[in-house]
């Protein structure tokens, strides 16, 4: 399924993401992320020993909220689930274009302490503000 049109635009631009993600006791975990998406999924780059990726293999739901950065009053907050994962290369190459995105560089500049993954959200829900 297709993603709706101004989250993709947010999605795709040098615009930050809070994800949101649920704690083994339900407690909801949140982290400003870059993010990116395809014409189906909301794309969030993490690596597999950050507890992010943890509550999502235990618990798929997910929120990701992505806000203009030109305007924090206009942003797409997305509700769905981790439906996939890509890692390998494809992971890591994915993490240096988005070093490119956000931070002008051409290789992601800090260490990996473990597997660079890319979760591939479905959205189920959007709410929008500021459209």
């Amino acid at each position: 399924m297709t993603i709706d049109s101004d989250l993709h635009a947010l999605a795709t631009g040098k615009n930050f993401a809070a994800l949101t993600t649920l704690m083994a006791d339900g407690q909801p975990q949140t982290q400003m992320m870059w993010v990116h998406a395809d014409d189906d999924h909301v794309l969030i780059n993490t690596e597999v020993h950050r507890q992010k990726f943890k509550n999502v293999e235990r618990d798929p739901r997910v929120t990701v909220t992505v806000v203009d950065a030109d305007n924090a009053y206009k942003y797409v907050e997305a509700r769905g689930r981790v439906v996939g994962t890509i890692g390998g290369q494809d992971a890591r190459d994915d993490i240096d274009a988005l070093a490119q995105k956000y931070m002008g560089v051409a290789d992601y500049p800090n260490p990996i302490q473990s597997e660079r993954v890319i979760l591939q959200i479905a959205v189920d829900k959007v709410h929008k503000n500021g459209y």
